[in-house]
């Protein structure tokens, strides 16, 4: 907000350009103006100071809303006083607050913008590689696009539980590993997603999911792409649904690896039925995803109820419900 590369000290021009001290937390302009600064994570140092306006940053990632309120009792200066905050629209408590209020009367004014209005200040290979890759999910339309997107109604998963469990690296050792595969049958065009996940349980008894995609690939290619897996995280177990495939599932994998160690599964039950353990799993806080995997958040978000695709999803469920032991997946 003050030093970053659109801050105010790069936005003021050179002859009104504030001096900032910040072991005052202060800026004070050529004209007299000031302004001083707040971190959400201390609430308490905005009770009593009085201001006439009020800028509020990345406030849908505020630990302790509270702020957002000792801001407003302290908007009390001037003919009209006012406050701005600039943030990514997650669907927490007060932005959807926030949201109800403009959708009342007129005290609220919302204004949207997306990263492809600041493409002329972004690196050329982010927009292709970062922005080209989550251009159309449930992610991207909340980061890229700019929309506030409230969670599916009869979905069985919320972003929430994803996007607050979410971890940067899992930890070095893990008691188990497993790569689980829903496959397609057929390949094409018009042929189904293979799902491909892969998953840990930790030693802290939580569960941690570290790929997963959904390929369009012959049986062969995904067979391979699956055993690449197994070597690369150092899996001790491929789990395989055997519902379409039948007994071609674990042929074509041991036609690559015959002593590959497998599982398959007869999922027996209706898709539904047999992913609410593993949801149950995500609302308890006990799956974290490692790093952001686009397409299968957005799946997840949606199933059962509006996605066309769950492939990746079945995958999870897979991989889950044999590390935790939940679940109703008849495994052989």
């Amino acid at each position: 907000m003050v030093r970053g590369e659109s801050g105010l000290l790069a936005c003021c021009p050179q002859d009104s350009k504030p001096v900032y001290e910040p072991s005052k937390r202060l800026l004070t302009w050529p004209n007299g103006a000031i302004a001083t600064c707040y971190s959400a994570d201390e609430p308490d140092l905005l009770r009593g100071p009085q201001h006439d306006a009020g800028w509020a940053d990345e406030i849908a990632a505020w630990n302790r809303p509270e702020a957002w309120d000792m801001l407003l009792l302290g908007l009390r200066l001037g003919a009209h006083p006012q406050v701005i905050a600039t943030t990514t629209p997650k669907p927490v408590k007060l932005i959807r607050e926030l949201v109800q209020k403009a959708e009342k009367d007129n005290s609220v004014a919302i204004t949207k913008g997306s990263t492809y209005e600041n493409q002329l200040n972004l690196a050329a290979n982010f927009i292709d590689t970062v922005v080209g890759a989550y251009e159309g999910t449930r992610l991207g339309r909340q980061e890229i696009e700019g929309e506030l997107l409230l969670d599916v109604p009869g979905a069985l998963w919320k972003f929430d539980w994803i996007a607050n469990n979410r971890v940067d690296e899992a930890p070095e050792s893990l008691q188990r590993v497993v790569v689980a595969i829903d496959p397609a049958t057929t390949h094409g065009e018009d042929s189904d997603f293979t799902g491909i996940a892969v998953a840990g349980k930790g030693n802290d008894d939580q569960f941690y999911l570290l790929h997963s995609e959904g390929v369009k690939l012959s049986p062969q290619a995904w067979a391979k792409r699956a055993l690449d897996l197994f070597d690369k995280f150092k899996a001790d177990r491929l789990i395989a649904e055997r519902n379409n495939g039948g007994e071609m599932v674990e042929h074509t994998l041991r036609t690559i690896r015959r002593t590959a160690p497998i599982k398959t599964v007869h999922a027996s039950r209706g898709k539904t039925v047999r992913a609410e353990p593993a949801a149950a799993l995500y609302e308890q806080g006990r799956v974290h995803h490692v790093g952001v995997f686009a397409s299968l958040e957005d799946q997840l978000t949606r199933f059962p109820v509006a996605t066309e695709n769950d492939d990746e999803v079945d995958a999870v469920v897979y991989a889950l419900s044999e590390l935790s032991g939940r679940g109703v997946i008849t495994f052989s």
